[in-house]
């Protein structure tokens, strides 16, 4: 994030996105791709425990005041 002057970093985007539409679109690219493009466990964990990002008030972060 600050070497490449980016405003927020890649996990924050990714809470932002939602964690559940990440894991899908991957999940979509690994059928299409085969191993090249597989989700990474820590991902689908905190999908299935319900934190999908920041409609939820948690996911890679927690966000509080929805």
């Amino acid at each position: 994030m600050l070497g490449c002057n980016h405003p927020v970093g890649p996990l924050a985007i990714s809470d932002l996105i939602g964690l559940d539409t990440l894991l899908h679109v991957v999940e979509g690219l690994h059928k299409e791709r085969g191993d090249k493009c597989m989700p990474a466990p820590l991902l689908r964990q905190l999908v299935r425990a319900g934190r999908y990002g920041r409609k939820t008030g948690k996911g890679v972060y927690y966000y509080t005041g929805k």
